[in-house]
């Protein structure tokens, strides 16, 4: 049988199947079976992850076993279109491609380098694929302090574990936009796209899918020669290409005034979109960025789902002493001390480093008598936060502001005017906005919190 030939009708089936013709990764899975080679070569080949190199065969084969009405898998996928050329084609040496119905619609662009196999004429070992980028939403990296545990989880998640959704949080100042602007400038070139899009307070659904198939179709306009280019549906660019799409201050897509997570009216179409990327199989990655995470990105802790969370903690000793160098106070007694009273957060640590500086005052006094400084840079971070709150969350967070030791949640039952079911409610929002901290079964507010509700 000649290959081209079994290509070529192979792509006839699925596209009577699916309405689609065979993408490059299809392809490379049906040459390198062809040639008897295993999953775990053929991967090496087009660099894909071998399990999600077999989860898309397998779905080939389910459809080619319809077509050719018997079970078809790796295996006998040869010997099953020899059978099937020789019962529907006399002389099957030369098939008559014209005796298919065929479409004169374009196949997809490439997308997969190496996709021949090395003995045809036109293989290019040295060949690569193209990367396309769209960073101009990006922010500048700017000062980084280590974060290499938080850096390889990220990165195992995503080019090893092939997460689909992944959602970063933690409160703000914390370093979540700048750990990612890292992280991308690390695996950028493992991806034939990657776009940075910051989400704004009207940024509907249909004006993000319109940018994303924008971006993808202008950019394979200018890899092929065709340019009447049919543009495809987003899951469709997913599933045909690497991308690696970072969605950065999401928390805009949610009410402020409501438990955490809960869409606006305009935006709830987001819902859908993620679910989609969290079902649907494909090879991309969504990052999400923000004070808040979609509820459904909360639920999945397992670790068989392609869906996973990083809640970012503060920076450690060494990382939080960096700064009040670079702040210009060097010589604090027990700077460990003022480290942990503000969470080893950069933005609190730099604003109140700031403040001290400016105004020569002695930080050692401050340490001795547990003095939380809030200058009005940083309390107003603190109100924006705040204000996304809603009522039942203020409420638990006043009662925790006047507990000098983490509480239990029989006596925030006792203390407030709260059902235990709002009660759960509002701790679990809190808990997701990074608001409040647990020990245990104890739960209490940071200093700068603590502080900061006082006032009001």
């Amino acid at each position: 049988m000649n290959l081209k030939e079994v290509l070529k009708m192979a792509d006839e089936m699925v596209f009577a199947k699916t309405g689609q013709h065979l993408d490059n990764l299809q392809e490379a899975i049906l040459r390198g079976t062809m040639q008897g080679e295993k999953y775990t070569k053929i991967a090496d080949e087009i660099h894909c992850n071998e399990s999600y190199v077999r989860q898309i065969g397998s779905e080939l084969w389910h459809i080619l076993s319809e077509e050719l009405g018997e079970d078809v898998n790796k295996t006998n996928f040869r010997s099953a279109m020899g059978r099937f050329i020789f019962e529907n084609v006399s002389n099957f040496e030369n098939v008559a491609i014209s005796s298919f119905n065929t479409c004169g619609e374009g196949r997809h662009p490439p997308n997969i380098p190496n996709s021949h196999p090395p003995n045809q004429e036109t293989s290019n070992p040295q060949q690569t694929k193209t990367s396309h980028q769209d960073l101009s939403q990006m922010p500048e990296l700017g000062d980084f302090f280590d974060r290499t545990p938080q850096l390889q989880t990220l990165t195992t998640s995503i080019l090893q574990q092939n997460s689909r959704l992944i959602a970063l949080t933690g409160i703000s100042g914390i370093g979540k936009t700048t750990l990612a602007v890292k992280l991308v400038q690390q695996i950028k070139k493992e991806f034939e796209y990657v776009i940075w899009c910051s989400i704004d307070a009207s940024h509907t659904l249909d004006e993000f899918e319109h940018k994303l198939i924008q971006f993808f179709s202008h950019s394979e306009k200018q890899d092929s020669s065709p340019t009447n280019q049919k543009r495809l549906p987003l899951i469709k660019y997913l599933q045909n290409h690497r991308c690696l799409i970072v969605l950065d201050d999401v928390q805009n897509l949610f009410c402020s005034g409501e438990l955490a997570g809960k869409y606006k009216p305009e935006c709830e179409e987001y819902r859908s979109l993620f679910k989609q990327i969290e079902k649907l199989s494909h090879q991309s990655c969504f990052l999400l960025i923000g004070w808040e995470q979609p509820r459904e990105v909360t639920q999945f802790k397992n670790q068989n789902t392609p869906i996973r969370t990083l809640q970012l903690k503060g920076l450690d000793i060494a990382a939080g002493r960096e700064i009040l160098r670079d702040c210009g106070l060097e010589e604090i007694d027990n700077s460990e001390a003022l480290i942990h009273r503000y969470e080893g957060n950069p933005l609190w640590l730099k604003s109140v480093a700031n403040l001290i500086q400016e105004l020569g005052i002695d930080a050692t006094e401050l340490l001795i008598d547990d003095t939380i400084l809030l200058p009005e840079d940083l309390k107003d971070v603190l109100q924006q936060q705040y204000d996304r709150t809603s009522e039942l969350e203020k409420q638990v967070m006043s009662l925790l502001a006047t507990e000098n030791q983490p509480v239990n949640l029989a006596k925030l039952l006792e203390k407030g005017q709260i059902s235990s079911s709002d009660l759960l409610n509002a701790l679990q929002s809190l808990s997701r906005r990074c608001s409040i901290e647990k020990e245990g079964s104890l739960y209490t507010l940071s200093p700068v919190l603590k502080q900061y509700i006082k006032g009001l």
